[in-house]
Formats: structure tokens, sequence, C-alpha cells
């Protein structure tokens, strides 16, 4: 006669033959039936309620992460991981850019080792935040973590379709997407703004943010542009780790540039420093004079460090817009973007994106100059603006203010003459520094045209920085 051990194992192998289930043979509570019974009283509301079986548990998550993965849609996104990323960008990158890059990539492998708190990806359009945060997800669902990636829009249209579609209900999507062991939203403002998807878009990263639940973000808005309740979580630091990445689209072709189709720089590529005349020879006043050497001292030392702003200003073809040219010809030919935009030609492009044609959309385009890392805007002039031109005008420079971001500014006007809004900004020497051009208009005494100098500071300073 066996022992009682033998006895039981026998009955639970019996038992598991007459009763065929997906849980263990072995499981000594549901002898591998999976579901049992809750023991509780009998007025308990969960009286006879069946639930799985605790030997069930990793058969759940496993089952539960393979149903996330197929929601997250990233099949077609295999390819995007870590090894494919390239922190070197293309040709004409940047120290800066390639080191915005490289950072990004860094901090993208060590959270998803880690996979402590929460990242925020932001950056311009084709920067690699995308790739970045679908390399993050990939790796680790290979480490069998239960992860959902979606974008922003898709998944808010998954939670509404769950209203409809039988197969998952409401409620229960909504936990898995709040709990879920990593969730990954790609492009945040892209979404429908309504009220509905405001509400549940906040109670999803509410919920996480609460609960510390690790969740990657990308956005290409400013932060100030991110919904109030939403912003103030991402700007958490002791939860939120923020990475920009300061690069330019690499889905464009290398040839085109940086902003192609928008930045007029290409027909001023022969105004450089070198090229700059500054007109000793026509014995001009001394004050006159001293306007031009001092506005070129100033503008190679702003390209030498693009920090803040510097205003040209000075009568028509007194040397204005070739010295802002000179600046960003100086700083593009090391590789770092610099967008030159006459004012009304900009104008015609936001314009030209409401064109039910246009193969650009108007928000694209604004924040490409509102976000460029250093801005070129050419002969900035206020009367006879449309309101919706001047309103324009202002966000745009406005953001700049406010951000500190690099940028050229010229003008014919006095500074008196700017809208009230705008002068407050271009006269604030704690951020702008002013070039008043002096010079009657030039008539083209200087340097022949022919490939251009370079100016001896320049040259020197280029020669001599580490690469």
């Amino acid at each position: 006669m066996g022992s009682e051990s033998e006895l039981a194992g026998a009955r639970a192998e019996s038992d598991h033959r007459k009763y065929p289930g997906p849980g263990r043979p072995d499981c000594p509570i549901c002898h591998g039936i999976g579901y049992i019974r809750e023991d509780v009283p009998v007025d308990n509301p969960r009286f006879g309620r069946v639930v799985a079986c605790t030997c069930m548990s990793d058969q759940l998550r496993e089952k539960a992460a393979r149903e996330l993965t197929k929601l997250s849609r990233l099949e077609k996104l295999g390819e995007y991981t870590f090894e494919s990323f390239s922190p070197k960008g293309k040709d004409r990158l940047g120290e800066e850019q390639r080191a915005s890059l490289e950072n990004a990539l860094h901090t993208s492998q060590q959270f998803s080792e880690e996979l402590n708190g929460w990242l925020l990806l932001r950056g311009g359009y084709g920067s690699g935040k995308t790739h970045l945060a679908t390399a993050i997800a990939n790796a680790r669902i290979g480490k069998g973590t239960a992860t959902l990636y979606l974008t922003a829009p898709d998944l808010l249209d998954m939670l509404r379709g769950s209203y409809s579609d039988g197969s998952i209900a409401f409620d229960d999507l909504f936990e898995r997407v709040r709990n879920v062991d990593l969730l990954v939203v790609d492009d945040l403002g892209t979404e429908n703004d309504t009220p509905w998807a405001q509400e549940k878009l906040f109670q999803i990263l509410d919920h996480r943010y609460v609960n510390k639940r690790p969740t990657v973000i990308t956005t290409n808005l400013p932060m100030d542009e991110i919904e109030p309740r939403i912003r103030s979580r991402l700007l958490d630091g002791r939860l939120v780790k923020s990475i920009d990445i300061n690069a330019p689209d690499y889905r464009l072709p290398k040839d085109l540039g940086y902003y192609a189709g928008l930045s007029s720089l290409g027909d001023h590529e022969g105004q450089t420093f070198g090229s700059f005349d500054s007109r000793h020879s026509e014995n001009l006043e001394p004050e006159v004079q001293k306007s031009i050497s001092e506005s070129l001292g100033k503008a190679l030392a702003f390209a030498q460090d693009p920090k803040g702003w510097i205003i040209f200003t000075g009568g028509h073809s007194s040397g204005k817009t070739h010295l802002a040219a000179a600046v960003a010809n100086f700083l593009q030919s090391e590789g770092r973007p610099a967008l030159f935009v006459v004012l009304a030609d900009l104008m015609d492009h936001l314009r030209a994106t409401f064109n039910p044609a246009s193969l650009v959309r108007f928000d694209r385009t604004f924040e490409d100059v509102r976000s460029a890392p250093l801005l070129v805007l050419d002969d900035l002039q206020t009367q006879g603006m449309s309101p919706w031109v001047r309103e324009k005008l202002y966000q745009l420079v406005d953001h700049r203010y406010n951000a500190r971001l690099a940028t050229v500014i010229t003008t014919s006007l006095k500074l008196e003459e700017l809208d009230d809004r705008l002068r407050t900004r271009v006269e604030d020497r704690r951020l702008a520094v002013q070039a008043a051009l002096g010079a009657p208009p030039y008539q083209g005494h200087g340097p022949k045209s022919g490939k251009p100098r370079t100016h001896p500071a320049a040259e020197k300073r280029r020669t001599s920085k580490p690469r």
C-alpha cells in the first residue's frame, strides 16, 4: 500500500485527467484545474465567484504581455533598436547635435536597463525620439516586460473603440493601460484636444505618476503648450528625466540641408565675414565708420558664441543683412543648423500651408521656425501688417524671447517704431545686443565677387577649435 503522499499525488493526477485545465497538475490548491472558488462567507458578494488559481499567475502574466504587445502594433517597428540608431546623424551635423543624440541614446539605454521613473524625449520632427522610444519598448518586450507602445491618438482611439468592441471591456482595457509595467506614449500633443481625450489621458498619466509606474513620453511641443496638469507632472525632476534632442530631421535628404524649402540662406552664401566690406576706402564720417566696425565686431562675437539676440538696425543696403547672413553662414559651416528667413517670405510660407494641396502642415512649419536653434529674421517690418500676421509675428518673437533662443533680427525701422509688444523684447539689454549701422547705402566698392574670403578672427577660431 502506498504512502499518503503517493495517494495524494495519484488523486491529483486522476483529478487532472478527469478535470483537465490550464493549471499545474501538481498544484495542491486547484489540482490542475486552474481556477477555484473564492473562500468567503455566504453573505459575501464574491461568494461562488471563480478566480484564477495562484499557479496560473506566470501564465496569465505572459498571456497579458502577449496581448499588450499585439495592441502595441510594433510589428512594423522591429528594426527600431538601439543598435540601428545612429548617434552621428547625417553629414554636416555639428558637435552640439551629435552630443545631443549621443546623450539621448545613452539615457534611453540606461532607462531601458533600470526601468525606473519616467523618461521624456523632446525634439523636432525626425530628430530620433520615436526611434529611441520604440527601441526601449522592443528591448523590454524582449526581456518579457509587459509593455504597451502607442501614439497618443492611437491610444485614445483604442479606448474609444472598446465601447463598441466586445472583445475587451473599456474598464478592463483602461486598467491595463494604467497599470502596465511599461507604457510608451509617442507624439503627445497630436491627439484630438477634446475634453474626453484630455481627461482620459490625464487619468492614465496621473495614475502612473502617483504610483511611479515606468513611462516613456515623446513630444515635439514646447512645455508651455502641453496640457497644464500633465505639464506639471512632466516638470517633476524627482521622477522625470527630460531629454531635449537638438538635431535636424533625419528623413530629409542630406543635400537639401537644414530647413529645406523654408530657409533662404542659400541665396546669401557669398555674404560672409570675409566678404564684408568695412568701407574704409569711402572716407565716411568717423561716427559712421565706427558704427560699421562695432557692428562687425558684435556680429563676430555673436557667431562665436550665439547666445541671446542681436539686433541689426540701419538704412537700406547699410550692411545689416550681410552681417546677419555671415553669422548664419559661419554657424552652418560648422554643422550647426541656421534658419534664415525674410519676414514677408515667412508669412507667405505660413499662409501657403492652409492650401488643401499643401504637403506641409501649418503647425509643423511654425514650430520649425519658433524652435530653430538659430533664427535669422531679416527685414522686420510692422507697418501695413494684417492682424493675423501681427499676431503670428508676436507669437514667434515672444516664444523665442521666453525660451532664450539664439535670434538675429534686422530692421530698417527705428526701434521706437516697432509694435510695443515687440519693442519691449528687442530692447531688453539683458538678452539683446544692439548693433546700429549708420552707413549710407552701399555702392559696391568693396571686395569683388568670387570665392568668399574668411574673416581672420573667424578663421583663427575655426582652425584652433578642437574637433
